[in-house]
């Protein structure tokens, strides 16, 4: 298929009276709509190739995967629900976790997912994530994930019009993404803002800007950050065995930052409590999963990707606001 990119974005998502009319009439949403629908039916296609089940699970949750402690890296949505106060996922991990103990090899799901923080051209309130989690470690959820974007990759050069054919024909040729050290990116950055921040714990972090500098530099479409630091990272992470004060996980650059992130799941409830503990999240909501690692011990290891990131990079687009027909923003009211 001849692809032509559409360079006319509406860009209209703060005016909802001009959404509600540019998403049903305008070629980029329809384009937009045509690549959601080619993700999911490649995704399923390909997690069903790796006998992958399907996880079909409630989007409310008492055990946020991102609870606020040292290694949060979102504000939970907070809701009131049949008189009791619940959670609107930001992932559902914990119950791909749940399903591998049947004996998959591997469980997924493409599900919203809800953050509290504000939106901004990187950021949505609501919005889809495309997970899995399988038997093994680091390594080979690596592969996975590689071999996911391969198969992404070719179906919308084949079967979506307005991609950036430059862009993804680029990652197809130029092999694997390179692995870089958390460590080592901070200092190729010079530890220095704006591409490195202080987290509120005082590590460095590398900032947006930091990780589209990454990228810049290396002329590569895509970039692995290893080993972040364990108290910058959701305490569910496993720790790297030679670094014991990294985390056993990885963050894949693309585009305008992290879209997908993965990493190596604590196999005992041993090591899952020792990390609640170093940073300082209460154990009581997750009896349950420290029930799960205690009686069905499992080394696992699993990935979320975000659905918009992943198409926004694709598209060669700027504003993740300007992908989503329906937006569900923090702030000013809906289109419908």
């Amino acid at each position: 298929m001849t692809a032509t990119r559409i360079r006319r974005v509406p860009s209209v998502w703060d005016r909802p009276d001009l959404q509600f009319s540019a998403a049903l009439e305008t070629d980029w949403y329809r384009q937009v709509a045509q690549a959601y629908g080619l993700f999911y039916f490649t995704s399923v296609d390909f997690f069903r190739s790796c006998g992958c089940v399907p996880a079909l699970v409630p989007i409310t949750t008492g055990s946020i995967s991102s609870p606020m402690g040292l290694g949060s890296d979102s504000e939970p949505v907070e809701i009131m629900l049949h008189g009791r106060r619940t959670y609107l996922a930001d992932s559902m991990q914990f119950a791909l976790e749940y399903y591998l103990r049947q004996n998959h090899p591997g469980a997924f799901y493409i599900m919203p997912s809800f953050r509290g923080e504000a939106s901004d051209a990187r950021h949505l309130n609501q919005f889809y994530h495309s997970e899995a989690e399988i038997v093994g470690g680091l390594d080979e959820v690596m592969s996975f994930v590689e071999a996911y974007l391969l198969a992404l990759c070719r179906a919308m050069l084949d079967g979506v019009e307005g991609v950036s054919r430059k862009r993804l024909e680029t990652y197809l040729t130029q092999g694997a993404p390179i692995c870089m050290e958390v460590e080592d990116a901070v200092a190729r950055l010079g530890n220095e803002a704006p591409f490195v921040q202080e987290a509120t714990n005082g590590e460095p972090l590398i900032s947006a800007a930091g990780e589209q500098e990454l990228l810049r530099r290396s002329g590569r479409e895509a970039i692995w950050l290893m080993h972040p630091s364990r108290t910058t990272t959701p305490f569910y992470q496993a720790a790297c065995p030679d670094l014991p004060d990294r985390a056993q996980a990885a963050d894949l650059l693309l585009g305008i930052g992290e879209t997908v992130g993965c990493g190596e799941r604590h196999a005992t409830e041993q090591a899952v409590r020792a990390t609640l503990e170093l940073q300082r999240v209460s154990a009581e909501p997750y009896d349950w999963y420290l029930r799960l690692k205690r009686e069905h011990p499992l080394r696992t290891a699993g990935f979320g990707l975000g659905v918009e990131r992943f198409l926004l990079w694709a598209l060669e687009h700027d504003d993740i606001r300007d992908v989503h027909p329906v937006p569900r923003l923090k702030e000013g009211p809906w289109p419908l």
